[in-house]
């Protein structure tokens, strides 16, 4: 399954169906008056939270989504048969905007949820109803009304509970392997990392688990398009901790600046994200240079964040940490 988290669709309610004009024959029924039934309502489209899916990327095989219409009103007062709605499974945490407009029409983010994302029409009213003391033959049906037609961009942010952020080669995807089930591709080249990669994890088979995820690596000018750009940013705005990842085996350049450079590019994306609790470790303590881990703890005091050092090749720190997030996200709304 290829991971795709932008999608553009078309969608379509069905129309009403039309009013009838029709006139009671019976036996022994003189002058019986308009029968005419209404035409029944069009379908309406939804889009549903699904929590098994994870991607838009089945979106990509159809270019519209269409409810059935509402049938036709018959004789004898018999109303049309109303138009079956139509519903367009989508991930928790899908954004839609109307295409034309820029207007946020809602977002998903429970299983089960359904959000309208196109009205079906009217049924046309029956000549039954026009019916008065005045006009007790009337020849007059409305027709049914157009469904509602729009071009819809969704846009996927996932839900984590903590989002793992830092500089490409920081030891993100080693980290989510071993804190977790996940198995995210692993390799001494930046951007190793291409899509977002999620991963539960539990302090202990009592504890209540939670959702890291993995994203990919942030790089100087990250927020104006350079490396992957904006592309993943936005998956942050979900989370409700960010682990700030740091090198700590690095031996050219500084720690301080590599904690500042991913700071400045969440701040110009989203400066809210900076006010989201944080935690910042130092990683790869097994090869670390001692003047980083020295700076880096200095840059942290001087934030006011909590600092932890760790190694995910031979697991120090690592309780430690999942027990400082699973506290942390306890007094996380």
């Amino acid at each position: 399954m290829i991971f795709l988290d932008e999608a553009r669709i078309h969608v379509q309610a069905g129309r009403g169906g039309n009013g009838c004009m029709a006139f009671r024959r019976e036996k022994y029924v003189p002058r019986g008056g308009p029968s005419g039934g209404d035409g029944g309502e069009g379908g309406s489209v939804y889009l549903v939270g699904r929590a098994n899916r994870n991607t838009l990327y089945h979106l990509r095989f159809a270019s519209l989504y269409a409810a059935d219409r509402g049938r036709h009103g018959e004789g004898s007062n018999r109303a049309g048969k109303d138009g079956e709605d139509f519903e367009v499974e989508v991930p928790l945490g899908t954004v839609v905007y109307d295409e034309e407009t820029g207007e946020t029409l809602g977002e998903i983010l429970h299983d089960g949820e359904r959000l309208r994302v196109a009205a079906g029409g009217r049924g046309g009213r029956g000549n039954a109803r026009f019916a008065t003391a005045t006009n007790q033959a009337p020849r007059r049906a409305d027709p049914g009304q157009e469904g509602e037609e729009h071009h819809l961009r969704l846009e996927l942010k996932l839900l984590a509970d903590v989002g793992v952020i830092g500089l490409p080669n920081a030891g993100k995807s080693t980290l989510i392997s071993v804190v977790s089930a996940a198995r995210p591709k692993i390799a001494d080249y930046p951007f190793t990392t291409l899509i977002p990669q999620l991963g539960v994890v539990a302090e202990g088979p009592l504890s209540e688990p939670f959702v890291i995820a993995d994203l990919p690596g942030l790089i100087a000018g990250a927020a104006q398009g350079a490396g992957l750009g904006i592309q993943f940013l936005r998956h942050i705005e979900r989370c409700r901790v960010l682990l700030h990842l740091v090198d700590l085996s690095n031996p050219e350049g500084s720690a301080a600046e590599d904690l500042a450079t991913v700071e400045r590019e969440l701040s110009e994306f989203n400066s809210e994200l900076l006010e989201r609790p944080r935690l910042i470790v130092g990683s790869k303590l097994d090869a670390a240079v001692p003047e980083r881990r020295e700076e880096l703890r200095r840059a942290a005091a001087e934030r006011g964040l909590p600092y932890r050092e760790i190694s995910s090749a031979t697991n120090e720190g690592i309780s430690g940490l999942i027990s400082d997030l699973s506290r942390r996200l306890r007094k996380v709304p």
